[in-house]
């Protein structure tokens, strides 16, 4: 059994620490509690051969797929009056992710311990959210578990849905690309070669064109192993400016004025605004915290700001609507069944009506994008790639003249 070094008070104040060899976390917490000892801190002590090895890059990840099928699932078991524990026992022996599995399993031994269940979802940042443990806060507070989880399952659910229509539109005109200028670099770089060759032997000028192609195909080939290591550095370099403040709040306003993809994109973040803040607002959770954690699911930083500033002005009294209006990122639409929202008492539900007509109309900009860029991409390829060849046969062209 491993040995675990744990940290607690008393209730005096005192603080005791030790070791102590158990199952697991619970076995400690139960076995301190029966001494009066609150427990602060409990970790694995692993030295030398024992010690767990973890490389990042050998984890397994956990989808948000799972997560969502393990919520419905345990909002199922709750409503049918199953115990938290026992239903975290079961999800976890049905498990096939062994990430996910272990990740339940600490749960479970938290919350037999004597953690809430936030709390010990807490723990797992990279799995659960703030907003996902925000709402099971909620729903522990207002004894509606079961119904906070169906919510929480569905609202995965639908934002999985959304994400994977956006990957879609952009996977077929990455995937072009990508070949068009593969196919490219083989020709500079071995079929290009081979004409010059030919050409040079005939002694005849070339056509411009020709000259061109030539041309491009010695300097990629000289300098082609500098491209590669130049755009590895390049891409480095941007990420890193991408994460400083500056950068990114830059690089998501210039996303937001791109011709055809700005607007698919603020579809997409008020889509998403109004189902996260409606499902928040519908679970109890206060609008000014509510707006905290909308903002950081944004996923643009320019929508953050603005959600920001919105939430600086309704603490001094202005009402959702105004400040999101003088941001200029929401449509009046939007705005209008904000304020609506509000003076009715309905936002949760003029939030989830707004969620679902942009999530149709991200699925009708979906599609528009992929009948735009489809003949795009075919003149692109015909261009690119019967520009070489037409330039390479125009000298036999000529010579064949020439003969006759």
């Amino acid at each position: 059994m491993p040995i675990y070094k744990w940290e607690g008070k008393t209730a005096k104040g005192v603080v005791k620490k030790g070791e102590m060899e158990a199952p697991g976390e619970a076995a400690i917490r139960i076995h301190l509690r029966q001494q009066n000892i609150i427990p602060t801190k409990i970790e694995a002590k692993g030295k030398g051969l024992n010690a767990n090895i973890s490389l990042p890059f050998l984890k397994q990840k956990v989808k948000q797929r799972a997560v969502a099928i393990f919520t419905r699932q345990l909002a199922t078991m709750i409503d049918a009056g199953l115990p938290l524990v026992q239903s975290l026992e079961g999800l976890s022996s049905q498990q096939e992710n062994k990430a996910f599995k272990n990740i339940i399993r600490q749960i479970r031994e938290d919350v037999e311990g004597g953690s809430t269940f936030a709390g010990a979802l807490k723990k797992h940042p990279a799995t659960f959210n703030e907003l996902y443990t925000n709402l099971v806060v909620a729903g522990e507070e207002g004894g509606i578990l079961d119904t906070i989880l169906t919510r929480l399952a569905s609202y995965i659910e639908k934002a999985e849905a959304l994400k994977k229509k956006v990957k879609s539109a952009l996977v077929y005109p990455a995937t072009i690309v990508t070949v068009a200028v593969a196919v490219v670099i083989i020709l500079m770089l071995f079929v290009i070669p081979t004409f010059e060759t030919m050409f040079q032997s005939a002694g005849q000028s070339l056509p411009l064109p020709t000259q061109i192609v030539l041309g491009m195909s010695r300097m990629i080939k000289k300098y082609i192993v500098f491209f590669v290591p130049a755009f590895i550095l390049l891409f480095i370099l941007f990420k890193r400016y991408y994460k400083t403040e500056s950068g990114r709040a830059l690089v998501d306003r210039l996303l937001l004025r791109l011709p055809i993809f700005g607007p698919l994109l603020r579809k997409i973040a008020v889509a998403r605004f109004s189902r996260t803040l409606g499902t928040l607002v519908s679970s109890g959770v206060p609008i000014l915290d509510g707006l905290t954690i909308v903002s950081r699911t944004s996923g643009n930083r320019a929508i953050e700001t603005a959600i920001m500033n919105a939430r600086a002005s309704i603490r001094e009294g202005e009402t959702i609507a105004e400040p999101l209006s003088r941001s200029g990122h929401f449509p009046p639409m939007v705005i209008q069944m904000i304020s609506v929202g509000e003076s009715t008492g309905a936002l949760d539900a003029m939030l989830s009506k707004i969620a679902e007509f942009y999530e149709d109309e991200v699925d009708v900009a979906v599609g528009n994008l992929t009948s735009l860029l489809e003949p795009l991409l075919m003149m692109f390829l015909g261009v690119v790639i019967g520009g070489v060849v037409i330039a390479m046969y125009l000298p036999i062209f000529n010579m064949a003249n020439a003969v006759q």
